[in-house]
């Protein structure tokens, strides 16, 4: 088994407008909290020799993430170093229309590894596409978020698709839902 970290979609503009004033604090505390997860996670992968994947959505002109803008770039805590690989994408699944596939053919994955942002559109997404293809994989459990979607709060998003997709499968191929405290890389 070959495991892949693939960090999605973690811009700095990723949650602008995705949360009232009031929840400021509380949504962009989880999101700093995850950031810092994920980025924990990134060492230990790199450490290890498994392959990091960044997926950065590219957004049209004055989209909150528009390429070139300072909210299209990926926090500074998991700037991609020189060995791992970028991946643009213009949709919901990071799969689509991107050169993923071929990454992870070419790299011998079996497994993927999944945490980042948003967890309804691009997280869901991308590991029920990555199921269907013929990959396990694991979904850090907080090692996702979103923004408030009208009477959802972040949080009930996140349980939801925790509980949801532990368990999701397509064949032989299955997601895992667990912690960043407990993913354990196979190399």
């Amino acid at each position: 088994m070959t495991d892949i970290l693939l960090i999605i979609d973690v811009q700095k503009a990723i949650l602008n407008g995705a949360y009232s004033g009031e929840r400021a604090d509380e949504v962009m505390g989880y999101f700093s909290s995850m950031v810092e997860r994920i980025s924990d996670l990134k060492s230990a992968a790199t450490a290890q020799g498994v392959g990091v994947i960044l997926v950065q959505n590219d957004g049209p002109d004055g989209h909150r993430l528009a390429v070139g803008s300072e909210g299209w770039e990926i926090v500074s805590a998991l700037t991609p170093t020189t060995d791992d690989i970028v991946v643009h994408k213009k949709s919901c699944d990071s799969f689509h229309g991107t050169d993923l596939m071929k990454h992870l053919q070419r790299l011998g994955t079996t497994r993927l590894v999944v945490g980042g942002c948003m967890t309804q559109f691009c997280v869901d997404t991308t590991v029920r596409r990555a199921v269907s293809m013929g990959f396990d994989v694991v979904l850090v459990s907080d090692g996702h978020c979103s923004g408030d979607a009208g009477a959802l709060r972040q949080s009930e998003i996140i349980a939801h698709h925790n509980h949801t997709l532990d368990g999701f499968d397509a064949g032989d191929n299955a997601v895992k839902v667990m912690s960043s405290a407990e993913v354990e890389f196979r190399t």
